[in-house]
């Protein structure tokens, strides 16, 4: 593994430094998505039973421990829950619309990785083949074939580097851009149940608590 890493030379060590780069976005994102996934279903069930009894309170309390999407719109909708109903949709869908911010951190890193990781991998074949070549022409024939093979090594060596680490990226890119697109959906459908529960809330809160 080292004289592997010997041979890439200095292009190879950066796409090192690349992948690790990446592996460390794409396990953190998903494990947001999936901390999302399992805290949005325990969050409706829980804020849904404080607004049936008029608690709102309570229910921005429940909001405020969630870091989910789902939570930020559901405090919005409570905190706003004076508005018309068209205007408490229109504010709900201007919520949802800034968590794509969060939704979407660190993806855009992933689409740089994989356009310069290939790229990358060129440059570590030019800079190969341009050692192969001047070994070439310092020596003319060259009787010690290594060093000619050094050269060639780095090349390739750098131009695998550069491909492992861009498909990757590409995959989970394309991936998790998806998953922000069907989480925004999810949302926007949402408000209008979200509205409704709100409304709920309110009219069970005139014989309880604010």
């Amino acid at each position: 593994m080292l004289d592997l890493l010997v041979k890439g030379g200095p292009v190879l060590w950066f796409l090192m430094a690349l992948s690790l780069l990446e592996l460390v976005i794409i396990i953190e994102r998903l494990l947001y998505y999936r901390r999302v996934r399992l805290d949005e279903g325990k969050l409706f069930s829980r804020v849904k039973s404080s607004l049936e009894k008029g608690y709102f309170e309570e229910a921005l309390s429940i909001c405020d421990s969630n870091m989910s999407p789902l939570g930020s719109l559901l405090r919005v909708g409570i905190e706003h829950r004076e508005e018309s109903d068209e205007g408490l949709r229109q504010i709900m869908k201007d919520a949802s619309n800034q968590e794509i911010p969060r939704l979407e951190r660190n993806i855009s890193a992933l689409d740089t990785i994989a356009h310069i990781g290939p790229l990358c991998g060129l440059l570590g074949t030019v800079t190969g083949t341009m050692k192969a070549f001047g070994v070439l022409g310092t020596f003319g024939a060259v009787s010690d074939p290594t060093l000619l093979a050094k050269g060639i090594s780095e090349a390739l060596v750098a131009t695998v580097a550069g491909i492992i680490a861009a498909v990757p990226a590409v995959v989970f890119y394309n991936y998790f851009v998806v998953k922000v697109n069907r989480i925004l959906i999810t949302l926007e459908y949402q408000v209008n149940e979200l509205v409704l529960m709100i409304r709920s809330g309110k009219e069970g809160g005139k014989g309880g608590r604010s």
